[in-house]
């Protein structure tokens, strides 16, 4: 199950990060996006970040590596709350 979850996954980032033009048109300027990235096109840019973030979270999904990399990104967070 976990390898069609990622395989969707995949496909709606590679959507979004190809078809950024169309995203960008549909769900407008994001004002985060124009302040942080600070470019001409920084909504552009943001949706196509988040297009590569959800394609790449997608093919850790597929391939059942998403557990490990999740463990090690939150561990200095996760390390705290072990503590007895």
């Amino acid at each position: 199950m976990s390898f069609f979850v990622g395989l969707i996954m995949l496909v709606l980032g590679s959507v979004v990060t190809i078809k950024s033009e169309k995203v960008l048109e549909m769900f407008g300027r994001s004002e985060f996006f124009e302040d942080k990235l600070a470019t001409a096109g920084g909504s552009r840019l943001g949706y196509k970040l988040t297009g590569l973030v959800i394609a790449f979270l997608g093919i850790l999904t597929m391939t059942g590596l998403i557990g490990g990399f999740l463990e090690f990104v939150l561990s200095p967070i996760l390390k705290y709350s072990r503590m007895q």
